[in-house]
């Protein structure tokens, strides 16, 4: 069997092209046009404005859906915790002894 001298090279890896999904919407001819309009003032097309403002006002709606909501009795008890802690309990010191004894076995 003969060997070329590429025979010890490595062969570039194949960048295989990320999964895409296809989304249609239907508009009026009022939506169009302001998008359109929008997405020129952008410099952008129609489809990359529409994904980029979808995208951003997705995160924002994760974002203001994830924020904790405390009443103001809540915000009061959490606050207490954070600046009043309680002392360890018995599972937390057990815990706590049982920890320093295999830390000092090392």
């Amino acid at each position: 069997m003969r060997q070329t001298a590429q025979a010890g090279l490595r062969q570039p890896r194949r960048v295989t092209p990320a999964k895409t999904y296809r989304f249609d919407a239907r508009l009026n001819e009022e939506q169009k046009l302001l998008i359109q309009r929008a997405a020129d003032l952008e410099g952008r097309t129609m489809t990359d404005f529409v994904l980029h403002s979808a995208e951003a006002a997705a995160e924002r709606a994760i974002e203001n859906r994830a924020m904790l909501v405390l009443t103001a009795r809540e915000t009061e008890a959490f606050a207490d915790a954070i600046l009043k802690p309680r002392a360890p309990g018995p599972i937390l010191r057990r815990a706590t002894r049982e920890y320093r004894e295999k830390i000092a076995m090392r």
